[in-house]
């Protein structure tokens, strides 16, 4: 069958990434620099795509960094008349992102609250059409119930990096629960943090 394939995909497809706007071409290199994991180009459009696929007004972002993957449903959420509700527990990164979202011209789209995600979400009222689960992976499967609780049903929750080690209790307990329709992919992600990587897409039930 490889006969079939296109030679050397990997360079194919990264040939054909969306390219990012200057504000997030600046973040992207910032990443790099500083370190910080991100989810690039690629699955950024994915998020935006999703959202306004899916028609989300109501969007819960679990873990904003500098605000990147935040920018990239805020740009589909310019398309639904949404907002985006993202929660950071380190008020250095938090800082950061609201320079970076007041640069966007789409803070009008985003709130920030400051805190861990499981002490946030205990507090909060749903429901939430979409979630975007990007915290430390040994959280996710604590994070499960509380996005349960706040996602609408038929809502779709995305969870990033299901690849790495520490998903694997979460990547269990979605796939076996009778709450949660799941799809988890491997896949190729040109300039996402790692470029080979799980992700998870699971509707509500």
């Amino acid at each position: 069958m490889s006969v079939y394939m296109i030679e050397n995909p990997e360079a194919y497809f990264r040939e054909r990434v969306p390219r990012s706007d200057p504000l997030l071409r600046d973040m992207e290199a910032a990443a790099r620099e500083d370190g910080i994991p991100i989810i690039g180009p690629l699955m950024g459009q994915l998020l935006c795509l999703l959202v306004r696929a899916t028609g989300a007004k109501r969007i819960l972002e679990l873990g904003t960094a500098t605000g990147y993957s935040a920018l990239w449903l805020a740009r589909g959420c310019a398309e639904t008349g949404g907002e985006v509700v993202t929660l950071e527990h380190s008020p250095g990164l938090a800082k950061r992102a609201l320079s970076n979202f007041r640069k966007s011209g789409l803070g009008r789209h985003i709130t920030l609250v400051e805190g861990k995600a499981s002490d946030t979400m205990a507090d909060m009222t749903g429901p939430f059409d979409f979630i975007f689960m990007d915290i430390d992976k040994e959280y996710y499967r604590a994070a499960l119930a509380p996005s349960a609780r706040l996602l609408r049903r038929n809502g779709l929750l995305v969870a990033d990096n299901t690849a790495f080690k520490d998903s694997d209790d979460f990547n269990r307990a979605v796939a076996d629960h009778p709450m949660w329709e799941a799809v988890n992919l491997f896949a190729f992600l040109p300039f996402h943090s790692p470029e080979k990587d799980g992700l998870c897409f699971a509707l509500r039930a």
